[in-house]
């Protein structure tokens, strides 16, 4: 749920121009069947695992709309944003697709998406205080709403049972501190079989902010106007994190990682631990080594306990000449029915309050639960209107920290001029 949307402002820019145009002309991938009255929507989406819940959604939506059909597209990540792009500037936007916290302020506010506020507000079925609100908030802009919150997902640490059992190590619980991470990483770190305690990597969401929100450090201040990576505390947590490969060496270094995907390690039991989000249970669970081998427990504490929450929303393109039927599919996306038969498909874990043990439920193969049992003390991942612009100068500032080119104060301190020479000019 990361990666970058490339030069959106100009792509934003032409969709804004031709965009009367193409309502008129009907100029997006909808379809109409030729019989009056019936709409064939299109619905994008980037996994394919979450196909076949969002199919059973849309067959519950057709049912009840039997003169609406959906056709879902589905865009692998890697692709989806690029794809998104050209459609926006070449008049041919999906009539309703997922949109993601670092994307949403930037289409929202050059009115590529459909402003819902007045809908949600007349509507029967949406009720936006059933939803977490943090992740409310990043779908609206100037006081307006553009987006349904869909899911939400957090951080939590996996850990392999079969290493920790070899090593004499207990398995993480509720009650584990940094110390207790950093204490057993020593313990499972073997250099004669190429075994590391931890895995640390310099990511952001699956890596060092939920432990720079665990310090009670930031990385944005609340009005998203000041970098806060230049603080004490939170140069504290990235201290901790980087020492883990470059002091500790309970980690592979940065070199190894970018020569591996992070995840490889893990997968073949290279690593003991790590932080992994929920939108991985899926892969996990078709990964023989880890589903035999591993499982997930709640994060460890620093000076107060925190997880990174993020979530995504489904919208509406601006242009789509089938305004009120692409309405009453997002509106029926975003109430408590769809949101069950999405638990009950056990891929993402739905936003709607009260639908997560049905989820949970789903979930035989780990501890699952834990992603959801962190709800009450997660953080918002960090965003603005430039999130991927300002993430992009942060990592290349604080490379240098992981590498021991720098210290890690003086990375931190180059990151955030950099990262408040983006947010100035967001204004």
């Amino acid at each position: 749920m990361k990666k970058s949307i490339k030069k959106l402002i100009s792509v934003i820019t032409a969709t804004i121009a031709v965009g009367t145009m193409l309502v008129g002309c009907g100029g997006t991938n909808s379809t109409n069947s030729g019989e009056q009255g019936n709409v064939t929507l299109t619905y994008a989406i980037w996994d394919k695992n979450q196909e076949p819940g969002m199919r059973a959604m849309a067959d519950a939506f057709e049912e009840k709309n039997p003169g609406i059909k959906v056709n879902i597209e589905v865009t692998a990540w890697d692709q989806y944003w690029t794809k998104l792009d050209a459609a926006a500037s070449g008049g041919s936007l999906p009539d309703v697709f997922w949109m993601h916290p670092n994307q949403a302020a930037r289409y929202a506010s050059n009115s590529v998406l459909m402003d819902l506020t007045d809908k949600i507000k007349g509507s029967s079925l949406v009720d936006l205080d059933k939803f977490p609100k943090d992740i409310v908030n990043v779908y609206e802009n100037d006081g307006k709403v553009y987006g349904i919150p869909k899911d939400f997902d957090t951080i939590a640490l996996w850990y392999n049972k079969t290493l920790f059992d070899e090593a004499g190590v207990a398995y993480p619980n509720e009650n584990w501190t940094w110390d207790d991470l950093l204490k057993a990483a020593k313990k499972l770190t073997n250099p004669e079989k190429g075994v590391y305690g931890f895995g640390a990597p310099e990511d952001l969401q699956q890596g060092f902010d939920s432990f720079i929100f665990q310090n009670r450090g930031k990385v944005l201040s609340d009005d998203k106007t000041k970098s806060c990576l230049d603080t004490e505390e939170t140069k504290e947590a990235i201290q901790w994190y980087a020492d883990l490969s470059l002091k500790e060496k309970v980690s592979p270094t940065q070199k190894q990682f970018s020569e591996n995907v992070y995840t490889s390690f893990f997968e073949s039991g290279k690593t003991a631990m790590g932080l992994f989000g929920s939108w991985m249970l899926s892969e996990f669970g078709d990964n023989e080594y880890v589903a035999k081998n591993c499982d997930v427990a709640v994060l460890p504490q620093g000076k107060q306990r925190a997880t990174i929450i993020n979530g995504l929303a489904n919208a509406v393109a601006a242009t789509t000449p089938h305004k009120e039927e692409a309405w009453k599919f997002v509106e029926f996306l975003g109430s408590e029915e769809a949101n069950k038969i999405q638990a009950e498909s056990g891929v993402a874990i739905p936003a709607y309050q009260g639908t997560t043990d049905a989820w949970a439920k789903t979930q035989t193969k780990f501890n699952s639960k834990v992603y959801v049992d962190m709800l009450s003390y997660a953080h918002i991942n960090p965003y603005s209107r430039e999130t991927d612009k300002w993430q992009t100068a942060e990592k290349e500032a604080l490379l240098k920290a992981f590498t021991g080119e720098s210290s890690v104060s003086d990375a931190c301190d180059e990151a955030a001029k950099k990262v408040n020479e983006i947010l100035a000019s967001e204004k």
